[in-house]
C-alpha cells in the first residue's frame, strides 16, 4: 500500500513538473509568434535579432568576461559567436544557427543568447538563477 501511495505521489509530481515545463515552452513560442507578426515586414534575411551571454566559463576567471552573441534574422536563421577567455588563452567558436536551432548542439548559454535574440528581449541577458554553475 505504502509503495502504491509513493509511486502516485511520485507520478503526480513528475506529471505536474512536466506541465509546468510545457507550459513555459507554449508560452514562450506564443511570445515569438506574436513578437514576429507585430512587426513591420522587411527583408527576413537581414540579422534583426541579436543578444549576448556573458558568463564565467572557468572557476579560475571571474567577471562574465566569457560571452556568446546569437545574430538572428527573421527566418530564424544566424550564427552564435562564442568566447571562452582563459588567463592565458583565448578560444572562440562560430556555430551556424538555422530555424531557432542550432546544426551543431549548443551550449546553454548559447542556447540562452538564441532563445533571446528570438525573443526580442534585448541586447545583453542575465542567465537565470537555475542556469548558473
Amino acid at each position: 500500500m505504502i509503495v502504491g501511495l509513493v509511486a502516485g505521489v511520485s507520478g503526480v509530481l513528475i506529471g505536474y513538473l512536466a506541465l509546468r515545463e510545457a507550459r513555459a515552452t507554449v508560452e514562450e513560442g506564443r511570445r515569438m509568434l506574436a513578437r514576429q507578426l507585430s512587426e513591420v515586414p522587411g527583408d527576413l534575411k537581414a540579422v534583426r535579432d541579436v543578444a549576448v551571454c556573458r558568463y564565467d566559463a572557468l572557476s579560475e576567471m571571474t567577471g562574465r568576461l566569457s560571452f556568446s552573441v546569437a545574430m538572428i534574422n527573421g527566418l530564424g536563421d544566424g550564427i552564435v559567436l562564442t568566447s571562452i577567455n582563459g588567463r592565458s588563452e583565448t578560444r572562440t567558436y562560430v556555430r551556424p544557427v538555422v530555424g531557432g536551432k542550432g546544426e551543431e548542439p549548443l551550449s546553454p548559454e548559447e542556447e540562452a543568447a538564441v532563445r533571446a535574440a528570438r525573443l526580442g528581449l534585448g541586447p545583453v541577458v542575465a542567465r537565470r538563477a537555475a542556469e548558473t554553475p
